[in-house]
């Protein structure tokens, strides 16, 4: 007699990376939150049988949508930051959660280096320049030299070290500040305890932090003024560090030279103000958005669900 095991049921919860989604409906019975018209009526007749979440750091996974799935036992993060987690539910339901560590750190700070050198060098509005057929009537604008410059790093974590790598190429002086000073970095490297005090001391200001309500408008109108008209934003890690309206407040009294933004306090969603100002370059949260890296994500998604779901244990587990 055969007897045949059931594939365990995941809820995909925001259409990605069309080959994870391939390798989940191969290996798993697969259900599409972002398809299902009466999500209340999915979640009454098939939320029971629901033992695994894939999500997204944007997206998340909230204490109803938990709490509405008896069987769940993981959440796999596609992606670093799980601030869109319910992390007190999930240990309170025993719902084990894991994140794609790592994998990014390399595309995510080559994306912050690009903002740095377009904002510098007014690449995005040079090439505009020429399309609209500006140049045969008269010269562009002068831009910021990068070389040399003074680079503060705000979260000195795995993205952070990877980031400072870059600026040393380009002989940048090395500012950081974190929860403490750290045992492994270059003695070139410059420790700040407090933040305005690198802000000021600082010709570009990276956030390569983690999102949540302990970082929640971290850098508000006193950092920005702090980080002075001269002085540029990076922001590669959460929307919900800044304060958008004091940025836009910044950028218009121009206290500050500009900003370069891959995220964004409510987005997809982007002030107008930012969009119409042409010393902010933005990106759609692209940081990680390499063949590369949603390869490398994908494979370790797909790790921690079958390393869950056959050992309960997790590759890279957050909770």
């Amino acid at each position: 007699m055969t007897t045949t095991t059931a594939r365990p049921a995941v809820l995909s919860m925001e259409q990605v990376y069309a080959p994870l989604e391939e390798a989940l409906a191969s290996h798993y019975e697969l259900y599409k939150w972002w398809e299902i018209e009466d999500k209340d009526d999915f979640l009454a007749h098939q939320g029971q049988k629901i033992r695994g979440i894939v999500t997204t750091g944007g997206f998340g996974a909230d204490r109803t949508l938990i709490e509405s799935l008896p069987a769940l036992e993981v959440i796999a993060d596609f992606g670093v930051g799980f601030d869109a987690i319910d992390l007190d539910a999930a240990r309170e339901h025993n719902v084990a959660v894991s994140n794609t560590p790592q994998v990014l750190n390399e595309c995510v700070a080559d994306t912050a280096l690009a903002l740095l050198l377009s904002l510098s060098r007014r690449i995005v509005k040079g090439d505009g320049f020429i399309r609209a057929g500006k140049w045969p009537s008269g010269g562009f604008e002068l831009g910021y030299k990068v070389t040399g410059k003074r680079i503060g790093i705000v979260g000195l974590g795995r993205i952070g070290r990877k980031i400072a790598q870059r600026a040393a190429g380009f002989d940048m002086q090395i500012g950081y500040t974190d929860v403490a000073p750290s045992d492994t970095a270059p003695e070139s490297y410059t420790f700040y305890s407090e933040l305005n005090t690198l802000a000021s001391a600082s010709d570009y200001l990276v956030l390569t932090l983690p999102g949540g309500a302990s970082t929640h408008h971290l850098v508000d109108a006193a950092i920005l003024e702090a980080l002075g008209k001269d002085s540029f934003l990076i922001n590669v890690a959460r929307g919900s560090i800044v304060d958008e309206q004091a940025l836009i407040e910044a950028l218009k009294s121009n206290g500050i030279a500009g900003a370069g933004l891959d995220v964004f306090e409510h987005e997809p969603n982007v002030p107008q103000a930012l969009i119409d100002d042409e010393r902010v370059v933005l990106t759609p949260h692209l940081a990680s958005a390499t063949v590369e890296t949603r390869d490398a994500m994908t494979a370790l998604v797909l790790d921690n669900l079958a390393s869950w779901f056959s050992q309960q244990t997790l590759k890279t587990a957050v909770v």
